[in-house]
């Protein structure tokens, strides 16, 4: 077996070869800090009173390694906060030093939605379209309506019927219609309706309480006009009669509805992979982001350490056998860096928009109880 060498307290950092991936590598507080994090982690380890079977790029690679997880618990936090505010946005900047204002697109993209299926706006086409109906047939297939017209089948979604009786205007019986006042009522273009002379003869709230009476007996004395539509089968009450009509009403296309609930534009966010965050800038990182990744550093060497420590359980000298630590170096590894890492998303959680804003009316309630004790002066004019 080859005589490999072991850390010699003497680490040397090289540009391009030191770390596996060279992510920091041209940074040059990385460089400087890569010297300082070995001694560091080694010292921790127990060097020069024992051997550490690690080498400067094993060093190297843990602060690599540290660096980038501290970067991607950064950014992921960044992207659950913020990925609302993201979807859709360009893919084509980077990130890392951006500051993202929330904003209300995805949201309204959503109220679109709500908007179509009332009517109100919306972004899918409400088309019109017409029946004739038929004499003694009540129940018409809307779904071979929508064939005949060239649509799928089934692709049709009725939004709006109008199938209602004559207004009740058109059915008031008008006592003064004949009179001497018609010639006045043909000079403002009233003739064509009914009750004409009511309106200069009698008052607005006669009129409305006429029309309200025969909409009220159309109502309770004979069949009211309404429809159901089940599977698109419309049935419509009462049946109509013989005279030729159409039944106009409003339909969009669910094909329409769902191209439009899905983008496949390119070079936007779709999922939080897309989103661009890259490495982050080492020199940017301040104290306490580096403090972080230093003791992330020494985690990673001692679960290296104990690895490489437990290959041999034991190792023979002079008259006897010496033990080596692998499982409490193992063990106390996993702790720290599942600690570390708790420690850093509930860092994070705190500085989220929603625990500052907490804070911040926390303290306002706090300032005002205190205010509300503070005596107020008295003026005496």
């Amino acid at each position: 077996m080859a005589n490999i060498p072991i850390y010699d307290g003497n680490p040397i950092f090289t540009s391009g070869s030191s770390t596996p991936f060279g992510f920091y590598d041209d940074d040059s507080a990385f460089q400087a800090d890569a010297v300082k994090v070995a001694n560091f982690c080694a010292r921790r380890l127990g060097y020069p009173i024992v051997d550490i079977e690690l080498q400067d790029n094993n060093f190297f690679a843990a602060f690599e390694q540290a660096t980038t997880v501290y970067g991607n618990e950064l950014f992921a936090y960044k992207i659950r906060q913020d990925y609302l505010s993201l979807e859709g946005a360009s893919t084509g900047s980077n990130l890392d030093n951006a500051i993202i204002t929330p904003n209300l697109g995805n949201i309204i993209k959503q109220s679109l939605q709500y908007g179509t299926e009332a009517g109100s706006g919306g972004d899918v086409d409400w088309k019109t379209g017409s029946l004739n109906l038929t004499a003694s047939v009540q129940v018409y297939d809307m779904n071979q309506w929508a064939i005949d017209q060239g649509y799928q089948d089934k692709d049709i979604e009725i939004k709006r019927l109008y199938y209602e009786s004559p207004p009740a205007i058109v059915k008031s019986f008008d006592p003064y219609s004949g009179t001497g006042m018609m010639n006045i009522i043909d000079q403002f273009g009233w003739s064509n309706y009914s009750p004409a002379s009511h309106f200069t003869l009698m008052p607005l709230n006669y009129d409305l309480q006429i029309i309200q009476q025969i909409e009220m007996n159309d109502t309770i004395r004979r069949s009211a006009f309404s429809f159901e539509i089940q599977n698109n089968k419309l049935r419509l009450f009462p049946i109509p009669n013989g005279t030729p009509s159409k039944l106009h009403f409003q339909y969009l296309l669910k094909s329409e509805r769902l191209a439009n609930s899905i983008s496949t534009q390119s070079g936007v966010i779709t999922n939080v992979s897309d989103v661009p965050y890259a490495n982050p800038n080492y020199t940017r990182i301040n104290s306490i982001g580096r403090s972080w990744i230093f003791e992330y550093t020494l985690a990673l060497c001692k679960e290296m350490l104990g690895y490489i420590r437990g290959k041999y359980t034991t190792v023979p000298i002079p008259n006897a056998e010496m033990t080596l630590n692998q499982s409490d170096l193992l063990s106390s590894a996993l702790n720290d860096k599942t600690e570390l890492i708790e420690r850093l998303r509930e860092f994070f959680d705190e500085t989220s928009r929603e625990k500052l804003l907490e804070r911040r009316s926390l303290e306002t309630e706090n300032r005002n109880k205190e205010i509300s004790n503070v005596p107020m002066p008295i003026y005496i004019f």
